[in-house]
């Protein structure tokens, strides 16, 4: 599997679908998706990949499946979009959350649907999504410091 094409996904009756190339077959890309509820583990599609069984020939294709099977297989209705405040950032997930006057975030690497967010919670969205971005961006530094590292102990 590649990694989730969280840019491409759609928020739809309290899900997220997040396409995904499957594979590719004589230069052509296979699409699938994976499900976020918005109602987490309750849900049997939590996390799911591709339960309908259906793959597609592009992304638009791969959205209008998974809508399809969402359609005929709805577990709860959704009064409102749990998913409109999401951000991606250096292909990372990021959803905000909102209680009362209390933020706090999901984290989703671009490889995978497990939750990596710190428990921690803010004022504002944006205090949330600048803590994020300073955290991702030091990761990054430290890989890049890291990578280099090992290539200069490769060249002895």
């Amino acid at each position: 599997m590649s990694r989730l094409l969280y840019e491409s996904s759609v928020s739809y009756q309290g899900y997220l679908i997040i396409p995904f190339i499957f594979q590719k077959i004589d230069g052509y890309n296979i699409y699938s998706y994976k499900l976020l509820s918005e109602i987490q583990h309750r849900s049997q599609l939590h996390k799911s990949e591709n339960p309908g069984g259906i793959y597609g020939s592009s992304i638009e294709n791969i959205i209008d499946i998974a809508k399809e099977y969402l359609d005929s297989n709805l577990e709860f209705v959704s009064k409102e979009d749990f998913f409109q405040s999401r951000y991606i950032y250096r292909n990372n997930l990021i959803l905000i959350l909102q209680e009362g006057d209390r933020y706090y975030y999901d984290h989703y690497p671009p490889e995978s649907l497990n939750n990596i967010a710190a428990p921690k919670v803010f004022s504002s969205t944006y205090q949330c999504i600048n803590w994020i971005k300073q955290g991702l961006d030091g990761l990054n530094a430290r890989r890049k410091v890291w990578d280099s590292s090992e290539r200069k102990r490769s060249d002895f």
